[in-house]
């Protein structure tokens, strides 16, 4: 209750460290915590909670990528080989892909796919050969043991990629991804721009 004349003072409360916030939430610190931590103290003047979102993207990146990599080498193949793979078996078909159109859809230049097509032909997991009626275009197509092999791959991949994301329930999953869908369209939108523009945006296979 407040009476007339009198003065109410609000007690001020410090700021909670981003350590603090998570002990609050009922969860541990991570390094990025700390980090955020320091610069707190050291530039105070700054802003920096978008480092928390950042900060972390890029560190779970890293483990993400370090876990799949596990399970592709136990198939003999990398990251970017499982790339080509995938693609050729979401989307080639029977007459498989253009070399043009995989080096697209797996978001590499034309040499870098010479390149992994060169040894995934050595393995005998594709073929190549040029299409009927223009020579200039190069076909794509699995193998059947390119086949045998992504299949076991791929299902081997979606259950990593399963036991990655297990801390969270399904509901989390959901939320989540379309947080980071709308984060992903940003930069989507902007790289296409940029390409019809005539700018080269970087490319980066993304293992799916």
């Amino acid at each position: 209750m407040v009476f007339r004349g009198q003065e109410v003072r609000r007690q001020e409360v410090p700021p909670q460290s981003s350590s603090e916030h998570a002990q609050v939430a009922g969860e541990g610190a991570d390094h990025v915590d700390e980090i955020l931590d320091e610069w707190a103290v050291e530039r105070p003047d700054l802003d920096v909670s978008a480092q928390g979102v950042v900060g972390r993207v890029l560190r779970l990146s890293r483990f993400f990528e370090r876990a799949l990599a596990v399970t592709f080498h136990r198939f003999g193949i990398n990251g970017g080989e499982f790339d080509v793979l995938a693609t050729l078996r979401r989307c080639g078909g029977e007459t498989g892909l253009a070399a043009s159109q995989l080096a697209d859809r797996c978001m590499l230049s034309t040499a870098a796919m010479t390149n992994r097509l060169d040894r995934l032909e050595a393995m005998n997991l594709i073929e190549r050969r040029s299409q009927p009626g223009d020579r200039r275009v190069v076909l794509v197509t699995l193998t059947s043991k390119g086949r045998e092999l992504i299949d076991q791959a791929f299902t081997a991949h979606a259950e990593n990629q399963d036991r990655t994301v297990a801390v969270f329930s399904a509901e989390e999953r959901d939320l989540l991804a379309a947080l980071l869908r709308r984060a992903l369209l940003t930069f989507e939108t902007g790289a296409r721009a940029d390409a019809q523009g005539g700018a080269a945006p970087e490319r980066r296979a993304g293992h799916e």
